[in-house]
């Protein structure tokens, strides 16, 4: 069924090899990072904000969605192997990264992760988001999958309490995935990871993109 998703009715969308190209440099522009980590924040890496640029391969994923403004505003390396072979729960992604705290309404609360600065936004802008997974490795159904609820974006902000009756209302599908493989994913959808079965390196290199600039002083940080 995974083939079959559509961005517009799902939230999610597939595209086959569309990154192949493009992965000896994002693989260059990566090499040194810490491995067995289980996810990596990128933040001023010579050269990755280029390769995630609107007129890139993958940048155009997102601009074929949200426009042409479209820039990437956080990406996270994400390295299951063997010895860091985690899973993950079903939640939403509700926070983003900006260059420093500037009081907003609305925006809150504030977190640092990794070192950077994290602020909740009203869930509209998150529903004008998109994010993107560049698959470094193929992702089989063995390989721990990402697993989404299709159309869960629509259900607003869902308490953790709600969680489970609206992943059973939307149903589960697993994502899959080529050496290469984009997807493309509404922001706010409901995902969850499970450990691998049978591990192997799985890297995927995961972009949030935004169109629109922030209110007041606040500013993306960007990647």
């Amino acid at each position: 069924m995974s083939g079959l998703l559509t961005f517009e009715r799902d939230g999610a969308q597939r595209f086959p090899r569309a990154a192949v190209e493009m992965l000896p440099e994002i693989e260059a522009t990566v090499s040194g990072l810490e491995p067995d980590r289980a996810g990596i924040r990128l933040y001023g890496i010579d050269g990755l904000s280029a390769l995630l640029a609107p007129e890139t391969a993958i940048g155009s994923v997102a601009a074929g969605v949200i426009g042409q403004a479209a820039r990437p505003v956080r990406a996270i390396l994400f390295d299951k192997t063997a010895t860091a072979n985690w899973s993950l729960g079903w939640h939403q992604d509700r926070t983003i990264v900006v260059a420093e705290r500037c009081e907003v309404e609305g925006y809150g609360p504030w977190t640092i992760k990794a070192g950077l600065l994290h602020v909740a936004p009203p869930f509209e802008l998150l529903a004008r988001m998109v994010t993107l997974r560049v698959h470094l490795d193929t992702v089989s159904a063995d390989n721990a999958p990402l697993l989404i609820a299709p159309g869960s974006h629509r259900a607003g902000r869902v308490a953790e309490q709600d969680l489970d009756s609206v992943v059973a209302a939307c149903g589960v599908v697993p994502c899959p995935a080529e050496r290469g493989d984009i997807w493309l994913y509404a922001t706010p959808i409901l995902h969850a990871s499970e450990a691998a079965a049978v591990p192997q390196r799985r890297r995927v290199l995961q972009i949030d993109y935004a169109a629109e600039p922030l209110p007041g002083e606040l500013e993306w940080l960007g990647v």
